[in-house]
């Protein structure tokens, strides 16, 4: 092969690297074998660059495997140098050379400045960075006039759309802004116009703050590494992410870009895999996706390159061996190389973990529990009380999601979305995503008034975040608590979360402790989103003959109010979900009321899926706490005709008492006996001695929070 070779991301040492597992069983070898026969399929098909359709329709799905075809069949001629991966890469690009001039900008769908190819600059910006890692290696075997013709006709005037046209959107802080430099930086060295590189690195104005890779990394991702748009967004983002990093470390080494911002790109790797569900797929933090998961090509192109860049991590090669596929590529290599030098690979059991959210850490955070049987189930609490995450954030704190038994028990909605089903609006956002989703009554927590979080106004949630209480992430009990204040005008919020390991139970209890406290009286909705076929109940219901929504604004007037009636002094509801039965017991009183809800009210379209949901409704309350515990028991399989323990041990909730000082209740059940006690003080450490006095009786503990067994 000739010594020119100059591919973006690949050298002649790496090359060889990767050519030595051509047909080997090892992760580098298999993840060959896939590339090359998804390759193989694809270029038996006829070469056709199409000109516009909506969103989600035929151009737009061709150009999006275009891209990827270009990417893949350049990368195998250099590894196998077959010179029907160059041909097929040199026809396709050409056929766009000829065309892209000549297609006009496509019609304006949404906020996103629309290009030739797509209805959106984010995915011409896709599109121009695939195709230049393409161009890269296989430049060196096209003619002087074949790389003329591309350059000139192609690639540079989509550099100049880029950079100039839409200016703005280049030099944008988000994960449209990271796409739009990582593809100019890729452009700028496959076609050695090195102005580019800098452009994207340092911004239009070169400053490091108003736009570019640098300033993206210093404002997009806390010190803990956490994306403000949650992790969905992240695991996209973090795709241009790694490839302009690696670029970086390539061809401006002296930016040391691996030990930037506190090697920010290694903790934001980390902090990506940190969310996951035990199963890989990401909890649903602002508009998202409730099937994306790690092996998404963004996390392994991102494992691949920790695995290079960074120190050894068990976890890493545990998720590897999840995803059964590695990028190939110089990183890949060095990650096939230490997994295949392990003695053995363990499933990962990543550690319960805070990640600070903000640029210096201080706009609150997401908190996430694990806690692992006997039997190797995982158990992860997630909650969420950061900030807003811009445009796709979601304007509510506080909110969480249970995930046990390899399913998510206590759910968030995700995004109104049905990703490129062109029929759904192009498979855009829908408006369901604004008038239902993204409404506080779709998140798991305490909306008042029938209303959402901060008014559903961007600025105001803008300007608020969440205050982390306390987060013990070891031991039998793990808790977490933060604050919500005055995102209801004149409310105050506080949720404790706990998690507590029995020797009683076969898998972990949550306890949620939901405290709200204002001057004036409220109507407080307690919602849990669940998902499964109801078994029992204590609440004597109205099931309604004729449906009618549970309102007309804030997510409400898509709610079918399908049953309701008077709460319990422990108001209990046990539900089968997969083979785990689950039951939440709430303490509450007759004049609370429970609804049953299912999505599906004023949808004439049928956007919304249809799901259901719990309400506890408390009228005409000031300070309030909603004391709540959901029990995972038992076993059922159909197929066998199995059903144990089809009732949960816990039959209780006292609260004993609560004030700005401490929260007491006791959880009661068959053959256990708990006093759950936190300390609601803001300045509460680990050392703090409290005692408090409710009903004639002393309460007394140390630290953030204590659980205290009692006889039966």
């Amino acid at each position: 092969m000739s010594s020119n070779v100059n591919a973006v991301l690949m050298d002649q040492q790496e090359i060889k690297a990767i050519q030595q597992q051509l047909g080997k069983q090892s992760l580098m070898g298999r993840s060959l074998d896939a590339l090359i026969i998804d390759t193989d399929n694809y270029l038996t098909q006829p070469i056709d660059v199409p000109g516009h359709s909506p969103a989600g329709g035929y151009a737009h799905n061709k150009h999006q495997q275009n891209y990827k075809y270009i990417d893949q069949a350049g990368r195998l001629f250099l590894i196998t140098g077959e010179e029907k991966y160059a041909q097929f890469t040199a026809d396709l690009l050409t056929q766009y050379a000829h065309k892209y001039l000549a297609l006009g900008f496509q019609v304006q769908r949404n906020t996103n400045p629309p290009g030739r190819l797509f209805h959106q600059m984010l995915n011409e910006h896709v599109w121009l960075l695939y195709s230049s890692l393409g161009y890269s290696c296989i430049k060196h075997w096209l003619t002087e006039a074949q790389r003329k013709h591309i350059v000139e006709q192609l690639f540079e005037p989509m550099l100049e759309v880029a950079t100039v046209r839409y200016d703005f959107d280049f030099d944008r802080i988000h994960n449209h802004g990271v796409w739009a430099v990582a593809a100019t930086a890729v452009c700028g060295v496959a076609i050695e116009q090195d102005k580019y590189i800098d452009l994207a690195l340092h911004g239009l104005a070169g400053d490091d703050i108003q736009g570019g890779f640098l300033a993206q990394l210093s404002n997009l991702f806390s010190p803990s590494g956490y994306y403000i748009e949650g992790p969905y967004y992240h695991r996209y983002a973090i795709r241009p992410l790694c490839l302009l990093a690696e670029l970086t470390q390539r061809y401006r080494p002296e930016l040391d870009i691996f030990n930037f911002k506190g090697q920010v790109i290694g903790k934001t790797i980390q902090s990506l895999l940190s969310t996951a569900y035990p199963n890989g797929v990401f909890p649903s933090l602002n508009d998202s996706s409730k099937s994306m998961d790690i092996k998404d090509e963004g996390v392994v192109i991102a494992v691949s390159l920790y695995a290079k860049h960074y120190s050894e991590d068990k976890n890493l090669f545990g998720i590897a061996k999840i995803q059964d596929q590695i990028w190939v590529s110089g990183c890949g290599a060095a990650l096939s190389q230490a997994y295949e030098a392990q003695d053995s690979v363990e499933l990962p059991c990543l550690p319960s973990v805070e990640l600070s959210e903000g640029p210096d850490g201080d706009k609150g955070a997401q908190g996430f529990i694990r806690m692992q049987t006997a039997t190797g189930d995982i158990s992860q609490l997630v909650m969420n009380y950061g900030q807003h995450g811009m445009g796709h954030g979601h304007f509510d704190t506080l909110g969480m999601t249970y995930f046990n038994n390899n399913q998510e028990v206590l759910r968030d909605y995700g995004f109104g979305r049905w990703v490129n089903i062109e029929p759904k609006f192009g498979g855009r956002y829908l408006d369901e995503n604004k008038s239902y989703a993204r409404q506080t009554i779709a998140h798991n927590l305490v909306s008042i008034d029938a209303s959402c979080q901060n008014n559903f106004d961007v600025d105001t949630a803008d300007s608020k975040h969440g205050i982390p209480h306390f987060f013990v992430g070891k031991g039998k009990v793990q808790a977490m608590s933060a604050y919500a204040d005055d995102f209801y005008p004149g409310v105050e919020q506080q949720r404790s979360l706990v998690l507590v390991e029995n020797e009683q139970l076969a898998q972990p209890l949550l306890i949620d402790l939901f405290r709200l406290s204002s001057e004036k009286a409220h109507q407080y909705d307690y919602s849990l989103q669940y998902r499964g076929q109801i078994i029992r109940t204590n609440i004597e219901h109205k099931q309604h003959v004729a449906l009618n929504p549970m309102g007309d604004d804030a997510g409400y007037q898509h709610l079918w109010n399908e049953s309701e009636g008077p709460a319990q002094d422990t108001t209990l509801v046990s539900w089968l979900q997969g083979s785990s039965y689950y039951t939440w017991l709430g303490a509450a009183s007759s004049d609370d009321t429970v609804y049953f809800t299912r999505t599906g009210a004023n949808d004439p379209s049928f956007n919304l899926r249809s799901e259901t949901s719990l309400i506890l409704r408390r009228k005409n309350a000031k300070n309030s706490l909603f004391a709540n515990v959901i029990e995972t028991h038992g076993y059922f399989n159909e197929a066998i005709e199995a059903s144990l323990d089809a009732r949960g041990k816990i039959h209780t909730i006292n609260i004993i008492g609560f004030n700005e000082q401490a929260t007491v209740v006791d959880i009661i059940g068959e053959g256990i006996a708990l006093t759950v006690m936190i300390n609601n003080d803001h300045h509460v450490t680990a050392d703090s001695q409290t005692t408090i006095e409710f009903n004639n009786q002393t309460y007394s503990f140390q630290g953030f929070v204590a659980v205290k067994s009692k006889e039966v």
